[in-house]
């Protein structure tokens, strides 16, 4: 995407893909009769105000340029303009308490604009900064990061043993982003686990397909599967085929699954809704700085024939969660867990050199007019996936044996059970019947059968866990949209 194209994008979502392309977060190309598109400057003009209250430079500006001179000439050590230029901007944008407002450098701004048209790499995550914390907002489909185990809500703490404390999105995604084969060690902290872990991810190509489609048979009905892990350039005209595709082979239901969907492109995602919300009613609402709320409208006639669920989890973020809610107010059922919770828009502002501050400006709300930020979409049926789904990468250092307790054990025996054994018990405490469930699980696998869990141990158990999620083995949630879609 040119620079002359980036005044009129509107950002989605906090997340920045941690990849050499950097910071994809869902753009969209503004309309020019959309009452909220910028002008060719990439702003809204009107009178210009001297006062601190207005929009326009304030009369206190001349603070800052006396701090700028007050360093070139005194500080210690010699400093160049673009560096204090480029942190008075970046102060500016951190005054707001807004994760989702930021400055994207010229360095940034060419791996934004080359993830936008093309494939790239790195480890396959989303990211936000919250609570001035990187975290995980969603692993990518098939991603070394998926691979690994990363889930949405994981917090980042260090890089190769470097501590991310006190740097912005911007600074930390360049250290875990590179090359194709490089690796990165990660120290992540996990909801719910008291110790951090380290996992280290090779880095790789990042797919760049984002609709996938399949057939299940439920109740003797063909039921179509469309799954969105993202919203790219692509995405629009891959789901139109995919589900004509489903229709022609004569579908009588649909299940859309936006699972660790971290957003996108918004005017992608409408062209998907415009597929199934009707005229009579819109599929989204922007709401500005003074509360002035535009509905969007399709030219749909009327909504689809069969029956219709969508699967949502905590790592659906932004532009899922734009159809998810839309999808929910038809009163189609919403399957899994509650959301992200990401419900504003930003607008990529080109500052004329090639870099860009990227600004929170609107609201986005629901068809009904509910904003979402923060709470996320709440599911018509919450189901969770099983125990296993949410186990934890065990960190060896000495073997574990019997008669130890903690919170390692009692992963150990969660994801035993989850891939067949019994350990009978799964509240971290490592009896004899664990002991006999760790040596039948070596024994199946050809290691030595030692009833103790050592590193080489523990990494197969996981990497089995991993193999069996990404398999989709006893996904409840799909289970249960498609045993509900019918009722």
């Amino acid at each position: 995407m040119k620079l002359r194209k980036l005044h009129i994008v509107l950002l989605l979502v906090a997340a920045l893909v941690i990849g050499l392309a950097g910071g994809y977060a869902g753009v969209e190309l503004a309309k020019s009769d959309d009452p909220t598109a910028m002008d060719n400057a990439g702003v809204n003009q009107g009178d210009q105000d001297t006062n601190s209250s207005g929009s326009g430079t304030p009369q206190n500006m001349e603070k800052v340029d006396q701090a700028f001179k007050l360093i070139k000439e005194n500080y210690l050590e010699e400093i160049d303009d673009k560096q204090l230029v480029e942190g008075a901007i970046e102060g500016m944008l951190s005054s707001l308490d807004d994760p989702y407002s930021s400055y994207m450098d010229v360095e940034t701004m060419e791996q934004f604009n080359e993830q936008i048209e093309s494939s790239f790499e790195g480890i396959g995550a989303e990211v936000s900064m919250v609570n001035d914390t990187v975290t995980i907002v969603a692993p990518i489909k098939d991603s070394p990061a998926e691979q690994a185990g990363l889930r949405p809500n994981d917090q980042v703490l260090q890089v190769d043993g470097e501590s991310l404390e006190g740097l912005n999105l911007n600074e930390a995604v360049a250290k875990i982003r590179g090359e194709k084969g490089s690796e990165v060690e990660l120290k992540i902290q996990r909801a719910g686990v008291s110790d951090p872990f380290n996992v280290t991810i090779e880095r790789d190509t990042i797919p760049v397909e984002t609709v996938y489609s399949k057939t299940e048979e439920v109740d003797g009905k063909k039921t179509g599967v469309l799954e969105i892990t993202n919203f790219s350039e692509r995405t629009a005209d891959e789901f139109k085929n995919q589900l004509q595709e489903l229709e022609d082979n004569g579908i009588e239901g649909l299940v859309i699954d936006v699972r660790g969907n971290p957003g996108g492109l918004l005017n992608v995602v409408e062209d998907v809704l415009k597929e199934f919300v009707p005229e009579d009613m819109p599929y989204l609402q922007v709401e500005d700085q003074n509360g002035k709320k535009t509905p969007y409208y399709s030219e749909l006639t009327e909504k689809k024939e069969y029956p219709i669920s969508v699967v949502i989890d905590e790592g659906s973020a932004s532009a899922s969660e734009i159809l998810a809610v839309a999808m929910k107010e038809m009163g189609y059922d919403v399957v899994g867990q509650t959301s992200f919770g990401k419900g504003t828009v930003q607008q990529a502002v080109p500052l004329g050199d090639e870099s860009t501050i990227k600004l929170t400006f609107y609201k986005w709300l629901s068809p009904e007019g509910n904003w979402i930020h923060e709470k996320g979409v709440k599911p018509t049926i919450d189901v969770k996936q099983p125990d296993y789904y949410y186990t934890n990468p065990v960190q060896i250092e000495e073997p574990l044996t019997k008669d130890q307790t903690g919170d390692q054990v009692k992963n150990v025996q969660i994801m035993l059970k989850g891939l067949g054994y019994d350990p009978s018990r799964t509240d971290g405490y490592f009896n004899e019947q664990t002991e006999k469930a760790i040596t039948q699980f070596q024994s199946d696998n050809d290691l030595k059968a030692t009833g103790e869990v050592n590193e080489q141990t523990s990494a197969l158990i996981e990497t089995q866990i991993v193999d069996q999620i990404r398999n989709e083995k006893d996904d409840q949630q799909m289970e249960k949209a498609l045993n509900e879609i019918y009722k």
